[in-house]
């Protein structure tokens, strides 16, 4: 999802990106009193806008025919709601709904695949040589697009802040700590979180636009750094590769296995 906004983004003069987030075009907001995300364990409550709800359909009807159809009267209540649904109905849980039918019955593998074509259906011919070739893999193009990140993405992952990161030896802003990602947080899985969302995302930024790109998922509090410029590591040698289950709150959690049946198979 944010390779599809990214690239997008890039395209709008600097007077547009000024425009859009003065004046809330692309923020969905948070609604908890406390104007932070809600603690772990518990949905944060945003506002979204017609801008935000359009992406979310856009998303979940691309990734629909991907989706599995369940056997039982669930299906054909999800029909009907589609039915009853205008383009600007859906919600988020809507669209972690259809990632989380897209992954059922998938290998890891096949999951990142479902996500890499669902992308580069999303994008204009030619979109990876012409991001390669505004942003060749530099400091300055690693920070540009981690500042794109944080105020264009709101609605997809909540809110998050530039942070400073060492990248081969040389600190730089191209970090990005989102705060609470709220694709983990109402999804409650591990496996939708890396297959869905991590690999996929650091992998068509590295490979199909050049500039490589390591997210971080915190999965104790459900924060997550993302580091442009960094290469990722192989996914044997990435620490989410041994990530159990969110037992409590996953609703296709194996808790007898140490590590999510999703990032095995």
């Amino acid at each position: 999802m944010m390779v599809v906004l990214s690239f997008n983004i890039m395209q709008l003069s600097p007077l547009s990106l000024h425009n859009s987030s003065r004046f809330g075009v692309i923020r969905s907001r948070i609604v908890e009193p406390s104007g932070e995300p809600a603690p772990f364990g518990q949905k944060t409550r945003y506002n979204d806008t017609i801008f935000e709800k359009g992406f979310m359909s856009l998303f979940a009807a691309k990734m629909e025919k991907f989706a599995a159809k369940e056997d039982n009267g669930v299906a054909q209540k999800d029909e009907d709601d589609k039915k009853k649904k205008g383009w600007w109905d859906y919600d988020y849980e809507s669209f972690v709904n259809v990632s989380r039918r897209v992954m059922q019955r998938r290998s890891r593998i096949q999951q990142q695949q479902v996500v890499r074509e669902v992308l580069l259906s999303m994008l204009p011919p030619g979109a990876p040589a012409q991001f390669r070739k505004l942003f060749p893999p530099t400091k300055w193009a690693a920070e540009f697009n981690a500042a794109l990140t944080v105020p264009f993405f709101q609605w997809l992952v909540g809110p998050s802040e530039v942070i400073e990161v060492e990248v081969n030896g040389e600190k730089q802003k191209s970090g990005v700590r989102i705060k609470k990602c709220r694709y983990l947080e109402n999804s409650g899985c591990v496996g939708m979180c890396v297959n869905m969302c991590k690999i996929p995302t650091q992998d068509f930024f590295t490979n199909e636009f050049g500039l490589p790109l390591t997210m971080i998922p915190n999965f104790e509090d459900m924060s997550c750094d993302m580091v442009y410029g960094q290469v990722p590591p192989p996914f044997e040698e990435d620490p989410v590769s041994k990530q159990p289950c969110y037992a409590a709150i996953c609703t296709v959690a194996n808790p007898n296995n140490s590590v999510c049946p999703k990032l095995q198979a």
